[in-house]
């Protein structure tokens, strides 16, 4: 924690979705997402944890506009600690920071800044929304996945040390575990590949990944335990979603979670998570993992496809909504190693 600012946690994630009917019978129908509030033109969802109105929201496209992330967001502590993060971005990027009024762009969310972070990404920052009914001990509630709450974003860009430093130096995010690749050309100079960066006391609220960036390749959410997931995989096979199913289950030597990730109908990568561990104590050291690892990715050693590594969703500008043109990394280890 910084002595300016608490960043509590991820919050939640905005996708743009062509039909919401689809995404509503995917997401809600099947996956088990509570449905907070919608509209013609929005729908808020939320885990059977989640105490405020929502950590997903769904949002139609309009027609010539492709699926996209329009803003990832965080929890600050305090209201009061908006405007030195403000101060932070607006120093860094040479770009006001976007206030936004209680409600503005977003129903049940408080007092928030919206901002580009140097790399390209759309965040915002908030503390008050509007509290949700707690479903957690509603059993009769419970369906498809039994999704509880969201747990972290995974994003792509191709400088991933430069923003992990941005990350844990200007926002006092800490490091839980980290991928390096040795070069052919100097094994003295390990290249890295990513990191899991946390703020709340668990393994990650977001993981930086070596790729064509800035992207947002999934956004991770909570299930109580690894029959959820076995039970949500016969679920999508018999409702017509096995081309959904992208990858697992399985469980990951990072992490040690139990997974399984989905693609929803427009195309954005969900991720299906349980079984991590805590990681309260501040002075931690970060484990390292070898890219070459067979573990690394899936502790039973199964490799993921190719397309997980190159396929994700695009992200918008907070400012005027157009999407942010991508990089390719200069360097991407998995191409210059074994």
């Amino acid at each position: 924690m910084t002595e300016q600012f608490d960043i509590v946690r991820t919050s939640h994630v905005e996708f743009k979705v062509k039909d919401l009917e689809r995404s509503r019978r995917f997401y809600v129908k099947t996956l088990g997402f509570i449905e907070t509030y919608s509209d013609s033109s929005v729908i808020y969802l939320r885990g059977l944890e989640d105490r405020f109105s929502h950590s997903l929201i769904l949002s139609k496209l309009g027609a010539v506009e492709e699926p996209s992330v329009d803003h990832i967001a965080y929890r600050v502590r305090r209201e009061a600690d908006l405007e030195p993060i403000a101060s932070i971005f607006e120093k860094q990027t040479e770009k006001k920071a976007l206030w936004l009024k209680e409600g503005e762009k977003e129903r049940g969310r408080g007092r928030a800044i919206r901002v580009q972070d140097p790399f390209g990404f759309p965040i915002e920052f908030f503390c008050k929304m509007d509290e949700a009914e707690w479903n957690l001990q509603h059993f009769d509630r419970y369906s498809g996945a039994r999704i509880t709450r969201i747990d972290h974003v995974n994003v792509l860009t191709p400088e991933v040390g430069t923003v992990s430093d941005w990350y844990m130096g200007k926002l006092g995010f800490l490091c839980s575990e980290y991928t390096e690749a040795e070069s052919k050309e100097n094994y003295e100079k390990p290249i890295l590949w990513a990191t899991w960066l946390r703020r709340k006391p668990t393994v990650h609220d977001i993981a930086i990944m070596t790729g064509e960036g800035p992207r947002l390749h999934h956004a991770g959410f909570t299930v109580a335990e690894k029959d959820n997931i076995l039970d949500c995989a016969d679920i999508l096979a018999s409702s017509g979603y096995l081309d959904s199913m992208e990858r697992g289950p399985g469980r990951h030597g990072i992490s040690n979670a139990f997974f399984l990730y989905l693609r929803d109908p427009d195309g954005h990568r969900i991720e299906l998570y349980t079984g991590d561990y805590l990681s309260a104590d501040p002075d931690w050291k970060p484990l390292r993992w070898e890219l070459k690892d067979p573990q690394r990715q899936t502790f039973w050693g199964a490799p993921a496809p190719e397309r997980w590594f190159l396929e994700a969703s695009k992200v918008r500008s907070v400012f005027d909504g157009t999407l942010i043109p991508t990089r390719e990394p200069q360097n991407d280890p998995r191409k210059t190693v074994a």
